[in-house]
């Protein structure tokens, strides 16, 4: 693991070439999931003959540690484990406890996230939260089987995901989010209805528009549901206000109920574009560097740190490619969503 030490500080001065710092970190723990939803991972792609990525090119949990503590010494103060599906990552719990024990060079502890798609999380839910897991979000499309099966392409009820959530929120994970991927003509339907569940239960739902992620999801602009009209429909039930952001460069727009039923949340990043406050570095299952979550390329941090390269050295290749770093996909793509990175990195790879 880094010793904080060894490494030369530059928090202070570590910006992207927009002046951009580096705060957030999510590392991939696995690209295999148990799902195969069409915005992620099309069956038709991910098949039974898809080849992942074999064990050994994944990073161990020293590894990973080691890395995250280079992160940390270049500014980073937040750490979301994400997929593929995580909790398919045997013994997840052991990695949560070391990246836990992690504290920035002002002697601040690392905060530790994980986004799930909740399948597996009724079981784990307490051994995170006895790990060190600060708080973690819930990917819900859909309230009916129907729904949900269409978007996740499976045979999973909901009950199993909400069984999931109410087991986070036992074990004392506070807020608990859920996040719900709205495609126009397959689960808007139910926008109000997922409203309607979460309210007055403490937890904070949060709608995504349909992105582009990777190649193979057959993304179009018209199946976009937008921001503005996800709005207008909560808003033509319930009375709802926009409230300030919790910190500067958060990703969701945060509203709240005029009769305190609680908080939603609206990611735009369609019509909304948010890349000018992005502080988010990817770190992939395998142990590349991603600057943006439409990167067609990574930088290779694993042969580095399999050949013996000192903490100095890995510090020095991470801050040296995000002082480089120019990306502003989301920006560019109104303008010229085709000629825009052509061929992105597929998401269940670098998480999302």
């Amino acid at each position: 693991m880094t010793d904080p030490s060894n490494i030369i500080h530059i928090t202070d001065s570590l910006r992207d070439t927009l002046q951009r710092p580096l705060h957030d970190l999510r590392i991939s723990v696995t690209d295999r999931c148990n799902l195969r939803c069409t915005y992620c991972m099309p069956r038709a792609i991910f098949d039974k003959d898809h080849m992942f990525l074999p064990r050994a090119e994944l990073l161990s949990f020293e590894e990973i540690a080691r890395l995250a503590g280079s992160f940390i010494a270049l500014g980073v103060q937040k750490i979301r484990l994400t997929g593929g599906e995580p909790l398919l990552r045997r013994n997840l719990e052991q990695l949560i406890a070391m990246l836990a024990g992690l504290h920035t060079p002002a002697g601040k502890p690392v905060e530790i996230t994980l986004t799930t798609n909740g399948v597996l999380l009724s079981r784990q839910a307490q051994s995170l939260r006895d790990a060190g897991l600060s708080r973690l979000s819930v990917s819900l499309d859909g309230l009916s089987d129907e729904t949900f099966g269409r978007m996740s392409d499976s045979k999973v009820p909901v009950k199993t995901v909400l069984d999931g959530i109410a087991a986070a929120q036992r074990a004392g994970f506070a807020p608990v989010k859920v996040n719900m991927v709205v495609q126009r003509g397959v689960n808007d339907h139910e926008i109000v209805a997922m409203a309607a569940h979460f309210r007055n239960t403490g937890i904070v739902l949060r709608f995504i528009e349909y992105m582009d992620v990777g190649n193979t999801n057959g993304w179009r602009m018209d199946e976009v549901v937008t921001a503005r009209e996800i709005l207008e429909q909560l808003g033509a039930h319930y009375a709802i206000r926009q409230i300030d952001p919790n910190y500067t460069g958060e990703v969701a727009e945060r509203w709240r109920y005029a009769d305190g039923a609680g908080e939603i949340g609206v990611i735009a990043s369609i019509t909304r574009a948010f890349c000018r406050d992005c502080t988010r570095a990817r770190l992939s299952t395998d142990g590349k560097l991603y600057t943006c979550l439409f990167a067609s390329n990574g930088m290779d941090l694993r042969a580095p740190l399999r050949d013996g390269a000192t903490d100095q050295t890995l510090s020095a290749l991470i801050a040296g490619c995000w002082q480089q770093r120019s990306d502003r996909y989301s920006q560019l793509r109104s303008a010229a969503t085709p000629a825009v990175n052509p061929k992105k990195i597929e998401m269940s790879y670098i998480g999302g």
